[in-house]
């Protein structure tokens, strides 16, 4: 037998052998033939053969990499590489080249043969390039750490794997191997960048350093950075000079002995600082999944592939928005299952329960106060701790809302992190740091008894173990699909220079922010909560909500609701919120049934057709998903809602109405459009509505509502109803001010009062939407008439405020029908010593809480 020939046995029974135990799971896109074999880069009249590269010598990756390759039809690894007359025995180039004939004393520059012999005949043969494709294996995914022996010897690491460490790979982790192709490199055109840009190093030493450093790269963004152990970052952490300085600063200001501050310092570190285990990382993808098919029908993803692409270049920072504790567990999830790393996660102290804190950990969690008020050594210490994950490019996850949202609704963001994540940044910058928003999606909260139940006024309950047990007992209901949607990145470095905070240095991390910074801080929490909103997620629980919400009792007829949700899709379709917008696939009838299989709603028979109606104490939950999704209809709401009140309207007032009630929405909803971007907008939603025929528009631009009655008129009030919230509790504010009058009453006192009609109103009048008493809502309302320049403040603190003022509360006039303008008159008409006794009440409650907490 020939020697190719045995060569070529050996191959396929080795290959067989590996099949039995190994399954390698394929990360990230995988290449066709068809592009493999085209390069924009080159002649098309050149031949292309195709390289693969890997790292380490390793025969058993080899053999793997072979294997996909016949597998996916791609030009397999281990056949000969033909370039001319000329060949290779195998098409797989090893970067690391083993020299067998000098294992002890290895030459210090020593190049893989294949790679000079390539070069050359590529000068030989000009009408030939050779495409390399770098290919990343694993085995296992467990990132090193310092003073593990048994890591090092049996999980993959950063070197060249021994044969004993290439079989007990094989054998403990053939299960649990990766591979990852990924894009094709022209040598031809190394070679050449190499000779003209690096002219003192030969093309072989410039190949392969970058080859090594792309694959290094690539492995990072699997398996992480090398970890120290938790005992080492702590040792680290402990001997910085910024925090040595902090804790002299304490045992100065507390008067106790250097020991006793270190301890105190020691047991901060230890409070915060997470504890990284691949092994609790694997437990919970085994856990995890089991859980998601029993409580979900899917989990689907959207736009993963920009995050994949920025992990190659950035400091990646997941943003999600805050609706559940699933949050955590969901995102950290989706990411392992595509291959990245799992991101650090900055959890809120209350989770650091018993066993559950330690899980937590284990997953990647760090913990972090509510509050740092007044511990200058917490405040030191933890910013250190932020500054070591930032500088080993260690992904990271935080909450920018910082809560969960009880609403559905954007919380205003709470911008501690991320000031201290650009604090770090501009103390020391390792990779740029590029934040990823990401919209989380659920169709069922397994919080949703208790979100409903804390807007009704009763107290937050706190986390316990008991609290979680409790919540896993729901596990059997259905709780829908959920979708997690990646949105648009926000670049950290982008900001900075825009803000010109680009060249601001930081020396320490007590070092003050500067103003420049701040506005940075500011506008990065905007513009990621407005990606957020980009992404969302049209599903069909929040289309339903949105719907049968906005009828006066909560029904419709069946087949005006199947019209109504098919005219929403259309219209949603059309003109998309955003580009990464996602909208449900279902129609109007299969979204109904959808939603009675999740039992949210309900099928009322009748002999003149049947009623859907939301099912018994739904109602106040299904605002909820409403609200999610709320942003992306709130503009045709208020066309619709100012079209079908007035019957008709001119274009330009229409316009001039919008353009004064949308810096108001646009602040509580977080919407995308800069106010000079508006005029447009709007005027393409016109032309959309027109087309839906839910309006009418004549030869002078005028706008007509449809004939009372029809049945175009009905889905014009439907869509006008969601924006009328928003406005109503705009006007109960405006009538609060201007019934007290200018110069007084001041901003809390407004906020306070302004919460409690909002509950008044939701007693007595049924208005079942529970942001109605947000008090974060009328916060903002209140600082948006104070950026607009409607209302100032005189020298003791009250709101003062002139014509102008009382000019945009007319403006409820077009869009507020007279019987909810005398109502929120009427309700926000009251005595001094009413008003006194209001405050009283509520000065007085809070002290009790404050004391209760106190307590505790």
């Amino acid at each position: 037998m020939s020697k190719s020939g045995f060569g070529q046995m050996y191959r396929r029974l080795s290959s067989k052998l590996l099949d039995l135990v190994v399954t390698p799971h394929v990360l990230g896109e995988v290449p066709t033939e068809t592009q493999l074999s085209e390069n924009q880069h080159v002649d098309d009249a050149k031949k292309k053969v195709v390289c693969y590269v890997l790292q380490n010598y390793s025969r058993s990756n080899a053999l793997v990499v072979d294997g996909e390759t016949r597998r996916l039809k791609l030009p397999a690894a281990l056949d000969p590489m033909v370039v001319g007359t000329q060949q290779e025995k195998a098409a797989v180039l090893f970067l690391q080249h083993q020299d067998e004939t000098n294992l002890l004393n290895p030459p210090p520059h020593a190049f893989p043969p294949r790679l000079l012999r390539m070069i050359e005949l590529l000068e030989q043969y000009p009408d030939y390039d050779i495409e390399l494709v770098p290919v990343t294996v694993l085995w296992g995914r467990s990132p090193d750490k310092e003073d593990s022996w048994f890591k090092l010897l049996f999980t993959d690491t950063w070197a060249t794997p021994s044969k004993v460490k290439q079989l007990m790979n094989i054998g403990l982790h053939g299960r649990e191997s990766y591979l990852e192709f990924h894009d094709a490199q022209s040598l031809k055109e190394l070679v050449q960048y190499a000779k003209k840009h690096h002219p003192n190093l030969s093309p072989a030493t410039y190949i392969v350093s970058e080859l090594n450093e792309y694959l290094d790269r690539q492995r990072e963004i699997v398996l992480g950075p090398d970890l120290s152990d938790r005992r080492n970052v702590m040792h680290s952490l402990i001997k910085s000079p910024d925090v040595q300085d902090a804790i002299r600063k304490e045992s100065i200001r507390s008067k106790v002995s250097m020991i006793e501050s270190e301890r105190r310092a020691i047991g901060f570190v230890n409070e915060i600082a997470s504890d990284y285990s691949a092994s609790a990382v694997r437990f919970a993808d085994k856990a995890l999944t089991r859980l998601w098919t029993q409580l979900y029908d899917g989990v689907e993803v959207h736009n993963f592939s920009t995050v994949r692409e920025l992990a190659k270049d950035y400091e990646i920072i997941y943003t999600p928005c805050h609706r559940s504790h699933i949050d955590y567990l969901l995102l950290s999830y989706v990411i392992y299952k595509r291959g990245l790393m799992v991101p650090y996660i900055a959890a809120g102290d209350n989770l650091n329960m018993p066993f559950v804190g330690q899980l937590l950990r284990g997953g990647g969690a760090f913990f972090i106060r509510r509050s740092f008020r007044g511990n200058a050594l917490y405040t030191s210490v933890f910013k250190e701790y932020l500054y070591s994950i930032l500088s080993r490019n260690t992904p990271l996850e935080y909450f920018i809302e910082g809560g969960r949202s009880r609403t559905g609704r954007l919380l205003p963001p709470k911008t501690g992190m991320l000031a201290m994540t650009v604090h770090s940044h501009l103390r020391g910058r390792a990779k740029p740091i590029a934040f990823v928003p990401t919209y989380i999606g659920y169709e069922r909260l397994m919080e949703g008894a208790t979100y409903v139940g804390e807007m009704n006024g009763k107290a937050k309950e706190s986390e316990s173990i008991w609290g979680i047990l409790q919540t896993l007992k729901k596990i059997e209901r259905i709780f829908g699909k959920v979708h997690v949607n990646f949105g648009e990145p926000v670049f950290l470095d982008d900001l900075l220079k825009a803000h010109g905070a680009d060249q601001i240095k930081i020396e320490h991390n007590d070092d003050a922010v500067p103003p420049e910074v701040t506005e940075v801080v500011n506008s990065s929490a905007n513009a990621i909560l407005e990606n957020i909103n980009r992404a969302v997620v049209i599903n069909p629980v929040s289309l339903l909500s949105l719907i049968l919400l906005a009828t006066p009792k909560h029904t419709l007829d069946e087949e005006i609701c199947i019209k109504q949700l098919d005219t929403y899709r259309k219209l949603a379709s059309a003109l998309p919120y955003d580009e990464r917008t996602q909208i449900t696939s279902l129609s109007g009838k299969e979204i109904i049934a959808y939603g009675m299989k999740l039992k949210l709603i309900k099928r009322v028979k009748h002999v003149l057709g049947d009623i859907i109606a939301i099912e018994d104490n739904q109602a106040i939950l299904l605002t909820y998903f409403r609200n999610n999704i709320l942003h992306a209809f709130v503009l045709p709401s208020l066309i619709a809602a100012l079209v079908e009140h007035n019957g008709s309207i001119k274009h330009a007032d229409l316009i001039n109405v919008i353009r004064t009630l949308y810096p108001f929405l646009k602040a509580e909803l977080f919407l995308k459009w800069k106010d000079e971007e508006v005029k447009d907008q709007v005027c393409e939603y016109v032309k959309a509505l027109a087309q839906a025929n839910l309006i009418t528009v004549d030869e002078n631009g005028d706008i007509h509502s449809p004939a009372p009655n029809s049945e175009d008129h009905n889905q014009l009030i439907v869509l006008a109803a969601p924006v009328k919230q928003s406005l109503e509790r705009y006007y109960m504010t405006l009538a609060l001010i201007t019934q007290r009058g200018s110069g007084n009453i001041s901003t809390n006192q407004v906020e306070v009062l302004s919460h409690l009609l909002g509950h008044r109103l939701s007693v007595l009048y049924e208005f079942n939407s529970p942001e109605f008493f947000d008090k974060a809502l009328f916060q903002s309302f209140i600082k948006v008439l104070t950026q607009q320049g409607y209302i100032g403040k005189n020298e003791e603190g009250a709101i003062t405020f002139d014509d102008n003022f009382r000019n945009v509360a007319e403006y409820a006039n077009l869009v507020l029908d007279d019987v909810t303008l005398q109502m929120l008159q009427h309700i926000t008409s009251f005595t001094d010593e009413e008003l006194k006794d209001a405050l009283d009440a509520v000065a007085a409650q809070q002290a009790k809480k404050r004391l209760k907490r106190k307590k505790k």
